[in-house]
């Protein structure tokens, strides 16, 4: 399958912090329409890699070595004002804090507007109808009372919904979620990831899914990488794996999770929902 993102060698160390580096000579690839699960306990080096993979480690706070290419450029040797141009249009972010990415002060929609408005040469109307476009495709109606509101006018779910489609609307190639469903209810995480699984169908998106739940995981990716203390101790297919992990850690992981919140509220084996996710 044709590569989107390679990363090679990726070591990241914090000036200060422990004598061993945060990541610590990670390679991986994702293919183009491939989700990657990335698993492991806090502090392994997940949310390290999102951010090297938008150029987002300042060079003052963080050493860098490697490379990570994207569609053959290596992203590390780029500077920022090439980092800009992909950023949005070629690879977005979403956090597992919508507040990260709203400003309280700025009514939502004008929020997806502005991203399209950074990258296009469009009308401010056009951006506007493109944004209301998007947040009815990411299920928020009626999309005109959604536009006009503050942030804190809204549930948890709709905000993750907002800086959703804050992340689609330039139509990245890569879609980085950081725990996407971490601040969300268990009502809100199942419709969040079923409306991700939608918007992939079809779809030549790639996605890089950082997620500590084995649960959700099992929802949406196709290779699970399993990382512990910096360092990948286990990747492969994601029913493969499951089935059959071979670390311990991995093992400890999986442990207990045979089954998983599906869309209905029902409780249904992973594999059923693997399958009907195809």
């Amino acid at each position: 399958m044709e590569s989107l993102l390679q990363v090679r060698d990726l070591t990241i160390r914090y000036p200060g912090s422990e004598p061993s580096p945060a990541v610590d000579g990670v390679s991986f690839r994702i293919a183009v329409g491939e989700t990657l699960g990335i698993m492991g306990e806090s502090g392994c080096g997940k949310t390290s890699i999102a951010l090297a993979s938008l150029g987002l480690l300042c060079k003052d706070d963080a050493i860098v070595s490697g490379s990570i290419e994207f569609r053959g450029d290596n992203l590390l040797s780029m500077d920022e004002s090439e980092l800009r141009e992909i950023r949005g249009t070629g690879i977005s972010m979403i956090y597992q804090d919508p507040g990260i990415a709203l400003s309280p002060v700025m009514r939502v929609g004008e929020q997806v507007a502005e991203v399209i408005r950074a990258h296009k040469k469009w009308s401010w109307g056009k951006c506007r109808e493109e944004s209301h476009s998007m947040l009815a495709r990411v299920g928020l109606f009626p999309t005109e009372r959604i536009y006009s509101a503050y942030a804190h006018q809204l549930s948890g779910g709709q905000l993750q919904r907002v800086v959703l489609a804050q992340a689609l609307v330039c139509g990245p190639a890569l879609l980085v979620a950081d725990e996407p469903t971490a601040s969300l209810d268990a009502r809100s995480q199942a419709n969040f990831i079923a409306l991700l699984r939608e918007l992939k169908k079809g779809s030549r998106m790639s996605l890089l899914l950082i997620s500590h739940t084995p649960e959700i995981q099992a929802s949406l990716a196709d290779r699970l990488m399993v990382m512990k203390d910096g360092r990948i101790v286990e990747e492969g297919d994601f029913d493969r794996l499951y089935a059959n992990p071979s670390h311990a850690y991995t093992k400890a992981l999986l442990r207990g999770s045979r089954s998983v919140r599906v869309d209905g509220g029902r409780e249904a084996e992973w594999i059923d929902e693997k399958q009907a996710a195809r």
